[in-house]
């Protein structure tokens, strides 16, 4: 009696499709191996297999939904030329969604944030802060602030993105092809500065409520209309707008990276990528802008955040008729240069969601109404000849 089972043995416990000395010949193409064979062995791979499998069907399906949608759509409104008048105005309907939705939806990321930078030693963390607003003012609390910014960065993303559209086609056009192409980023920068000076005047005011709400525990207002009423009768229509020389300060350089990066970002990533942007479906066209946007968020937070922290500490701090100079000034000397960086981590997290979140809802946007993408330009017809 040997020490080891038998090969019969051995054949039967383990099923084995081949038996010995018979030629083992390669199994057809169309049918399943051997190892395939046996699917309930591999419980986890099936459930994987299974799982994927309704994923692109439900993917399939939400494309076909999509696209039927754009068509209703775009058949309503009739064929949108270009740069016409009618396309400036879709833009700016996209530039609404994309930046007001994402906005209120970071509201707690933001709310911390504010309180930190107006007070560093307020919390020793975010979660620590959450938790501890949470316990003392309830879920509305750590929601403080959603209502102005939704509104105010709706509509500043209106004019952000509908008047940047606008620019750089205005700027393209005085340069001429070959001088807009050769300095493209020229032209990004010149036109997403000139949208967002626009932009900011219609962000300050709701800009002013919110940070009041933020950094005083409990808010000092009901909601957007309490703020409007109560800043107006003490301080006039000039407290809605004591914070835009430094909302300028910070939006202006932070859009000008945010459109700049995106646009140069998005056409590096094409350049690497085999063929061309029109050889991608939408979806992956849409992948490439939360990409190129999420990077572009993180050097738009780092630029613009010593803004930021004055912007903060200004609407909570500035008395009433003191100067601009004066107040940051004082603000300065209380915090030092290391204090313009409070709240600096949370702040790329939450600026490269948003820039993402915001560029993939526009050119969804965009892709909807049958428009194309936002890139880089291309290069005009006679380089491309040569």
């Amino acid at each position: 009696m040997t020490l080891y089972p038998n090969y019969d043995t051995l054949q039967n416990t383990f099923g084995s499709t081949y038996a010995r000395g018979r030629p083992q010949t390669k199994p057809h193409a169309s049918g399943p191996t051997p190892y395939q064979a046996r699917p309930d062995l591999y419980p986890a791979y099936s459930v994987i297999d299974d799982a994927k499998n309704k994923a692109q069907k439900l993917g399939a399906e939400a494309t076909r939904e999509f696209e039927a949608a754009s068509q209703k759509a775009q058949a309503k409104t009739g064929h949108i030329e270009l740069y016409s008048g009618r396309y400036y105005a879709a833009c700016t309907f996209g530039g609404l969604m994309a930046c007001g939705l994402t906005h209120a939806a970071v509201t707690p990321l933001d709310l911390v944030k504010v309180r930190r930078q107006v007070d560093s030693k307020l919390y020793k963390g975010n979660f620590q802060a959450w938790g501890h607003i949470f316990r003392t003012e309830g879920l509305r609390g750590i929601f403080t602030g959603w209502g102005p910014t939704l509104l105010g960065y709706s509509a500043q993303g209106a004019f952000k993105y509908g008047w940047y559209e606008y620019f750089k086609k205005t700027y393209s056009d005085m340069a001429g092809p070959e001088a807009a192409y050769k300095y493209k980023t020229a032209l990004y920068l010149s036109a997403s500065a000139s949208a967002e000076f626009l932009a900011d005047i219609a962000l300050c005011p709701f800009e002013a409520v919110k940070v009041r709400m933020q950094a005083t525990i409990p808010a000092q207002y009901k909601g957007t209309l309490d703020g409007f009423s109560k800043i107006t009768a003490a301080e006039g229509i000039g407290g809605l707008y004591k914070g835009l020389y430094p909302l300028w300060g910070r939006q202006i350089p932070y859009t000008m990276m945010k459109f700049a990066s995106f646009e140069t970002i998005v056409e590096m990533i094409y350049d690497r990528l085999p063929g061309s942007k029109a050889d991608y479906s939408k979806s992956a066209q849409t992948g490439v802008s939360f990409v190129g946007g999420y990077l572009a968020g993180i050097l738009c937070a780092i630029v613009s955040h010593p803004a930021d922290v004055m912007v903060s500490k200004l609407n909570a701090y500035r008395k009433a008729g003191e100067g601009f100079g004066a107040v940051t000034t004082r603000i300065y000397k209380d915090i030092g240069f290391m204090g313009l960086w409070n709240g600096l981590p949370v702040r790329i997290v939450m600026i490269g969601t948003l820039t993402g979140l915001q560029w993939m809802i526009y050119d969804y946007f965009k892709i909807f109404m049958g428009f194309p993408t936002t890139g880089g330009a291309p290069p005009p017809q006679e380089l491309k000849q040569e």
